[in-house]
């Protein structure tokens, strides 16, 4: 396979898209889990980093899709999220007022100690650190 292939590829994949279809990924998949984002955007950086051609275009996110996706959290961020979420705010307007994921909302209250995960309606794939599972709530 061609480095600009696995490249398109990868973005693709990072963006919550289907590479062969184009349609944009359930919030539940693997590829929507910010560790795995982080993963694959990482990947393409280092492909990027040892190319002797041009990268491609990168391929533009779907309308739909978060603009948030992947990106960091602050901890101004999280502060918001934990005080619109005090305030009563649902998990799917969090995810509206953050440009977030519902289950990237879900994971951070859950890392924050803010739900268990009885309360996530999304499926955690990656193990969960809030519910005691050997680390530390809030790492």
């Amino acid at each position: 396979m061609e480095r600009a292939q696995a490249i398109t590829i990868l973005n693709a994949l990072a963006n919550g898209i289907h590479p062969a279809t184009g349609q944009q990924f359930p919030a539940d998949s693997p590829y929507q889990h910010p560790d795995t984002v982080r993963a694959l955007f990482a990947a393409v950086r280092v492909l990027q980093q040892h190319r002797t051609d041009t990268p491609p275009p990168a391929k533009p996110r779907a309308s739909s899709a978060p603009a948030n996706i992947g990106s960091r959290w602050t901890p101004e961020e999280e502060q918001r999220l934990v005080a619109a979420f005090d305030a009563g705010k649902r998990v799917s307007e969090l995810a509206a007022l953050h440009a977030r994921s519902v289950a990237a909302i879900e994971a951070r209250l859950l890392k924050l100690g803010k739900i268990d995960a009885s309360a996530v309606t999304t499926p955690l794939r990656y193990g969960n650190k809030a519910a005691g599972n050997g680390t530390r709530a809030g790492n």
